[in-house]
């Protein structure tokens, strides 16, 4: 583990949903398109955390428990809703089961002394950043992939990513997998546990 990493918890999505999405990146003007397939649902942005910070937190997720659960790509969007939009992005049906993984994520995260999320969890998957996008443009994206919808995909773990800044954007490795099981949460967080080695993800 680096001295500073910068970290976020997600779900890496099925090759499946990867497929269907990539065909929708292009033709917006001044988008800034996901690089190599890295999409995924960030469920918390954990910023650049010290050695032993992220060490524990990597630690402190293997307590989240909830059994495999469904999710389906429904829809796209852009952030903010309102003024210029920043982000494009693909919606997902809503889900009670997701709720909660992520209730316990931000609950497990903030034992390890981190501060409380702020923003409220809007579950999405990221396409683009847009700078200074023709806004007509934007609305044409969004009339033409309104009725997108993925068949129903399973999500049995979640991820703990670092995220690498480059001249064209970030790319995102790997550093631990958390498969998901029903039951009770698991042990405490042992602040001196070593995360698996990072791979890059293809």
């Amino acid at each position: 583990m680096r001295a500073v990493t910068r970290l976020f918890v997600a779900i890496e999505l099925p090759e499946e949903v990867k497929d269907l999405l990539e065909p929708l990146c292009r033709g917006v003007p001044g988008a800034r398109w996901m690089r190599d397939r890295q999409f995924h649902l960030t469920l918390r942005f954990l910023g650049e955390l010290e050695g032993p910070v992220a060490r524990a937190v990597a630690d402190a997720l293997h307590a989240v428990r909830s059994a495999p659960f469904e999710l389906e790509v429904a829809g796209v969007g852009h952030f903010p809703p309102r003024g210029d939009p920043r982000v494009l992005w693909a919606g997902l049906r809503p889900s009670d089961e997701l709720l909660e993984v992520h209730r316990q994520v931000q609950k497990v995260v903030r034992r390890t002394g981190l501060p409380p999320e702020e923003r409220k969890f809007a579950p999405h998957i990221s396409l683009a950043r847009l700078h200074a996008a023709p806004l007509p443009r934007v609305l044409e994206f969004l009339r033409e992939h309104a009725a997108l919808r993925s068949e129903p995909f399973v999500v049995d773990g979640l991820q703990l990513f670092r995220s690498v800044l480059g001249h064209d954007g970030a790319q995102h490795v790997l550093e631990a997998s958390y498969p998901l099981f029903p039951g009770r949460p698991g042990p405490a967080p042992c602040p001196e546990a070593d995360l698996p080695p990072g791979r890059p993800l293809s």
